[in-house]
């Protein structure tokens, strides 16, 4: 009997030598038993090569993000049959995100949304920037943080694992005041939950408006449009805009108007209605005032998606949400596997203060101070009904 329990010892601790480490872990779709960090190439870009990292926890999700971009690649999560599927529209390769496309899952910042005209004044001073969007600048212009290389850190704590990008934007760049340091961080735990960190500082007054614009299809990826999707949303008011999808500076009531997301509504109930700002956007492209702003991190928005079972919570200490889907997909970007994505096929609920705040007295202000610490969170967690 001694020399059986030497031998299943000695099997035993072979068995556990042999496990993966955290770095050969499969960035695949396996589910994983722990949380774990995997990394692996993805091309290259001309400020060097890119490293596609992904985030495992012991319930089946993953997600993937790269360096280039702050890009969140993949994010894999299981329906109410366990099985997993991408959600996030998206490419294979890094070749796709260095042409046009709709900023997949991209970071977005200096400023995220649309600034009027490309110009604001600050402290006396105008500021000219580039016009990448009709009349407006667009996402932070024609080099935005979307199109930065940036240095990654992986992290590990007991409860969670994630990968830290930082960078820098320069003074004079794309037009902005100040040179900026900015820290993302993506943060997985086992709750099925992906925190976005994100922090900067200034030595110049600027405005910074951060977000990530990932798309969203809880069927999976390029499995068709999202109309059938249900969205439940906190938000009374929204800001209207003007035929180029600037903020007047209303906030208007979404009661009675087809932007009334406040008891469960599918995405395509009204998304046609004869409305001047469904005309506006070809859709839905609004911010929403979400409520209980400066209240800290609470929830505010839910989705669910019938056939799949799958549910999206979002939770952010931001004042604002845009509300999008996909209006201006038109089967042009060839996506994963293949896959166009066609009309409508993804939302995006990206967290932020609101478009044009620079211009918009009356709007919160998005002015970070030298000495400040720009600091918003917020969390995209993922179930089954």
């Amino acid at each position: 009997m001694h020399y059986i329990i030497v031998l299943l010892t000695i099997l035993l601790i072979g068995c556990r030598s042999a496990l993966p480490t955290d770095e050969n872990v499969s960035a695949g779709r396996e589910s994983a038993t722990s949380l774990t960090v995997a990394q692996r190439p993805f091309g290259a870009t001309e400020e060097g090569p890119v490293t596609e990292y992904t985030l495992t926890n012991g319930q089946g999700m993953q997600v993937s993000v790269i360096n280039y971009g702050g890009i969140i690649t993949q994010l894999w999560v299981p329906d109410r049959q366990g099985v997993v599927d991408d959600v996030v529209l998206g490419f294979d390769s890094i070749a796709g995100y260095l042409g046009e496309y709709p900023y997949f899952g991209a970071l977005i910042g200096r400023y995220g949304n649309r600034i009027a005209d490309g110009r604001f004044s600050l402290d006396g001073q105008t500021y000219t920037l580039a016009t990448n969007n009709g009349p407006n600048s667009l996402h932070g212009g024609l080099r935005g943080f979307n199109r930065k290389y940036w240095t990654a850190t992986i992290l590990r704590e007991a409860d969670r694992v994630g990968v830290s990008l930082t960078g820098s934007s320069a003074d004079g760049e794309e037009g902005y005041p100040g040179n900026l340091q900015v820290t993302v961080t993506y943060w997985l735990n086992n709750a099925n939950e992906l925190l976005l960190e994100y922090r900067a500082e200034t030595d110049k007054a600027t405005p910074v408006n951060l977000t990530n614009h990932s798309y969203f299809n809880l069927r999976g990826a390029g499995r068709g449009d999202v109309l059938g999707h249900v969205l439940l949303l906190d938000a009374d008011t929204f800001t209207p805009v003007d035929s180029t999808l600037i903020p007047t500076g209303e906030l208007r009531p979404v009661a009675g108007t087809p932007f009334d997301f406040t008891t469960p509504t599918p995405i395509g109930a009204r998304i046609d209605a004869d409305n001047e700002q469904i005309a506006f956007g070809g859709g839905y492209d609004h911010n929403f005032v979400l409520n209980d702003a400066g209240s800290g991190m609470r929830q505010v928005a839910t989705v669910y998606e019938p056939t799949s079972g799958r549910t999206l919570e979002v939770e952010t200490t931001e004042p604002g949400v845009q509300f999008y889907t996909g209006n201006f997909l038109d089967g042009t970007n060839i996506g994963k596997g293949g896959t166009a994505y066609t009309y409508r096929s993804g939302f995006c609920l990206e967290t932020q203060h609101f478009p044009d705040s620079p211009n918009q007295p009356d709007f919160p202000s998005t002015v970070l101070l030298p000495g400040q610490v720009y600091s918003t969170q917020t969390v995209y967690r993922f179930g089954v009904r």
